[in-house]
């Protein structure tokens, strides 16, 4: 599973995105992309630093790609693409994963927006993959107590409602709004360019095959028919058309699945259609 049980522990902690010190062992994750190739994300959440790096195939110690700690400038690591698209391959391959916001979450930080970006299309990806972080799941059952509660505590006016996601809005908005120096890393000479690219071939091949595989190649035109529209009243449509012909991938079904939220079926669709990142989010932000 891509996303490690710990790495999935320490994203469902708030203070963890607000960048608080906490009292955690260090965590290191590992994402397979393709052909042998994978991201490598380790974080030190009591002294708030992060490093990522890129493991070959025949290595086994991850070459770096940029570290960053509080205070310090961001490492331009990866461009924005080639976050989305290494994000949408990791989704893919972790059946847990209902679309690349987790992964998207934890990689911004080494890929800021550039001036070359769609700065509307970035700022609502990032939103939507921060408001799309898990909670944590419910506390265990236990024995009910025997002697009831007072009628005050049992009055709903009593209890807040519970948030929608993890994060406030409020938190989500300093997030996304923030916009700390970067410093361009891949300029430096032992960054890893050559493999970097090949990873990234590797990524784009992976997902451009996947809309031409039985079980979706009857989803493409119906999915490429909604990129060129912007129109996503058909997804529904499109899930039956997947079903019928054996499509049952929980990630592919699940972000297209009721209730449809737009930034998550966008990444589904255009994969589907085999259109870049992106083509389909700007019909719709």
């Amino acid at each position: 599973m891509p996303v490690s049980a710990a790495l999935r522990d320490l994203s469902e902690n708030p203070g963890f995105w607000a960048g608080d010190r906490l009292d955690l062992p260090p965590v290191r994750s590992s994402f397979p992309i393709a052909g042998g190739y994978a991201l490598v994300l380790d974080v030190d959440p009591a002294g708030g630093e992060r490093a990522l790096g890129l493991r070959g195939p025949a290595t086994s110690e991850p070459m770096q790609l940029g570290w960053t700690a509080p205070g310090l400038p961001v490492p331009a690591a990866l461009r924005w693409w080639e976050l989305e698209m290494c994000a949408r391959v990791i989704a893919l391959d972790d059946p847990t994963l209902p679309h690349p916001g987790l992964v998207v979450a934890l990689l911004s930080p080494f890929a800021p927006p550039t001036p070359e970006d769609d700065a509307a299309a970035v700022t609502a990806v990032r939103t939507a993959a921060y408001r799309s972080l898990p909670k944590p799941g419910p506390p265990p059952v236990v024995a009910p107590d025997p002697q009831p509660p007072l009628p005050l505590f049992t009055d709903a006016r009593w209890w807040p409602e519970p948030s929608a996601g993890l994060l406030a809005d409020a938190v989500i908005d300093d997030l996304v709004g923030s916009a700390p120096a970067a410093t361009d890393v891949r300029s430096a000479p032992r960054f890893p360019r050559a493999e970097l690219e090949q990873m990234l071939r590797y990524a784009d091949r992976r997902l451009s095959r996947l809309g031409t595989e039985p079980g979706y190649a009857a989803g493409r035109p119906l999915a490429r028919e909604i990129t060129a529209s912007g129109d996503l009243g058909t997804v529904r449509a499109l899930v039956n058309v997947l079903t019928e012909a054996g499509c049952d991938h929980p990630t592919v079904l699940d972000a297209l699945s009721e209730p449809v939220v737009p930034l998550e079926a966008c990444w589904m669709v255009e994969t589907l259609a085999g259109v870049a990142p992106g083509t389909l989010v700007r019909h719709v932000v």
